[in-house]
């Protein structure tokens, strides 16, 4: 069998077998296969596409790559929750301590930022010292102790996907549904946990831009997750503007404590609540919306907040950040968006904003670039709010000054003022169980 075949195969639109994608995975695996070739398959299922039993073979093969871990050992029923990326999601950081503070389990494994969406585990790295690297005796000695741990993608579980998703993230080729169904369901099949919540986003700041896309997205990971046996729901939530009004790392850690501490924006707070209410649902405690009304106590009572520290401090983070969460490093240099017209903001493209964000220095443009964690944005006003000339839109924040520039024109150039208020667009289009 020869990877070129693989290739021309894809590339003319043929169907892989079982066998071509096991090779394939082997290959990127053992490092059989140079990462040429490998980008050159990624960009032919990227235009291509692959059939449902090609990607459940592809999401099998990433799963079996490596380690599977065994959960067993966790006393108590096994929650996750993963989000397929947007601009300004810090919702892990919120919802997962909600749930952990009912005594439901969460064994977090996340990832980093792809493209010009943010990823969990940079958020967390903005922490000083804390670790997203823990032994497997590690991981689930905490999460019976503490109820909750989140953790990076270690290199011996579902390692094709490692090398997969840094590859994905600098060839173009991220937004393909096959590519995120098997990332992202590999990883969580390589897991053991006994309910998953999906959050699949739709609109310009996700992969999937349309609300029918996403869907089709949410279907086919769930049919996956099903057929492993795993407890299944998906959330399709709105990207179209960015989550929240902070957007990068440490900017990000900030707002989620605000609002564990009852004070975060409103669309953050009730898409946490929803996502938190479905995995306590999954979980037995209630229906979905006797779940999120668990979830609000568990904010207005501090339960939850105490939650997020005490797993700060578990994995060597330093509490204080949580405490008091204006003890974050500042970036050294500040910029204020002022609006140049009058009137209501009707959009705020998600994926520019989240493109003027990684400018900054909050993300990266190869695998190998380092974060500034105290870059990004936080937004002054909201879709739908009036604007007035000489108004802050945005607030930019860079230890760069010369990243001011580019960043700025990006955000004006996504943002439009005018004169008759947006359409009302929900926070969550529908579910998929």
């Amino acid at each position: 069998m020869r990877m070129y075949d693989i290739i021309k195969k894809k590339r003319d639109g043929g169907e892989l077998s079982t066998q071509e994608i096991d090779f394939f995975i082997r290959g990127v695996t053992d490092g059989s296969i140079p990462d040429y070739q490998i980008s050159a398959l990624l960009m032919a299922i990227y235009y291509r596409g692959m059939s449902v039993r090609e990607t459940c073979d592809l999401t099998f093969a990433v799963r079996d790559s490596g380690d599977r871990l065994d959960f067993s050992a966790i006393r108590g029923v096994r929650v996750d929750k993963h989000s397929t990326g947007g601009v300004g999601d810090k919702t892990s950081l919120v919802v997962a301590p909600i749930v952990a503070s009912y005594g439901v389990k969460v064994a977090k494994m996340s990832g980093r930022g792809l493209g010009h969406t943010g990823g969990t585990v940079d958020k967390l790295e903005s922490i000083e010292g804390f670790r997203t690297t823990l032994s497997e005796e590690e991981f689930i000695g905490q999460v019976n102790r503490v109820g909750l741990a989140i953790v990076g993608q270690s290199a011996q579980f579902a390692p094709a996907d490692k090398k997969l998703y840094a590859l994905r993230d600098v060839t173009a080729t991220v937004d393909s549904m096959p590519l995120i169904a098997s990332s992202i369901m590999g990883k969580k099949l390589a897991a053991d946990d006994d309910c998953i919540v999906l959050d699949v986003k739709t609109g310009s700041g996700s992969f999937m831009k349309s609300v029918e896309k996403s869907k089709e997205l949410a279907r086919l990971m769930v049919d996956i997750g099903r057929s492993a046996g795993k407890k299944m729901v998906a959330l399709i939530t709105n990207m179209d503007r960015p989550l929240g009004n902070a957007i990068g790392n440490s900017l990000e850690v900030i707002e989620a404590v605000r609002t564990l501490q009852g004070e975060g924006p409103e669309d953050l707070t009730e898409i946490c609540t929803v996502l938190a209410g479905y995995m306590l649902s999954l979980a037995d405690m209630g229906t979905p919306d006797e779940g999120k009304a668990l979830a609000k106590k568990a904010i207005e009572n501090g339960s939850a907040l105490a939650k997020l520290k005490e797993t700060v401090a578990a994995q060597g983070g330093d509490p204080m950040r949580i405490a008091d969460p204006e003890t974050f490093p500042k970036a050294r240099f500040r910029c204020a968006v002022k609006s140049v017209s009058e009137g209501y903001l009707r959009s705020a493209d998600a994926e520019r904003y989240g493109l003027a964000s990684l400018s900054l220095g909050a993300g990266r443009n190869t695998a190998e670039d380092g974060i500034d964690y105290s870059a990004g944005i936080v937004l002054k006003k909201k879709v739908g709010d009036y604007v007035h000339i000489g108004e802050e839109i945005a607030t930019l924040f860079s230890d760069n000054e010369g990243a001011f520039a580019e960043a700025e024109k990006t955000l004006r150039d996504a943002t439009e003022i005018g004169s008759t208020p947006p359409p009302e667009e929900p926070l969550v289009y529908g579910v998929v169980d």
